[in-house]
Order: C-alpha cells, then sequence, then structure tokens
C-alpha cells in the first residue's frame, strides 16, 4: 500500500490533486497506489466528501 496522508482533509488534497493530474477514475488510483476504494471512501466520507465520477474527485 502506497503511503499517503494520514489527516482526512490532507488526504482529500492529495487524492484529488492524484485523480486531476494522473489518473482518469478512482479505480485507476486504487489500483495503482494499492489502497482499497472502500476504505478510502469511507475515510473522505467521514468528513462529508464523496466521489463524484463525473467530476473525478471528491467533492
Amino acid at each position: 500500500m502506497a503511503s499517503i496522508p494520514k489527516d482526512p482533509i490532507m488526504l482529500l488534497s492529495y487524492v484529488n490533486m492524484q485523480l486531476r493530474d494522473f489518473y482518469p477514475s478512482l479505480e485507476e488510483l486504487c489500483d495503482e497506489l494499492g489502497v482499497g476504494r472502500e476504505e478510502l471512501e469511507e475515510r473522505l466520507g467521514g468528513v462529508d466528501y464523496h466521489y463524484n465520477p463525473a467530476r473525478n474527485q471528491f467533492v
């Protein structure tokens, strides 16, 4: 598993930057970084951010 930020707000910034700059979908980001999609969505959902596939970012 990739080293990703533990703080949810830092995680949000990191994930959205990765999605914007390198990955066309959340699935590809999770596969490349070895991060579980459910875990990522749960952690960001805890601070009321949810993945929007049309925008390819957490909003």
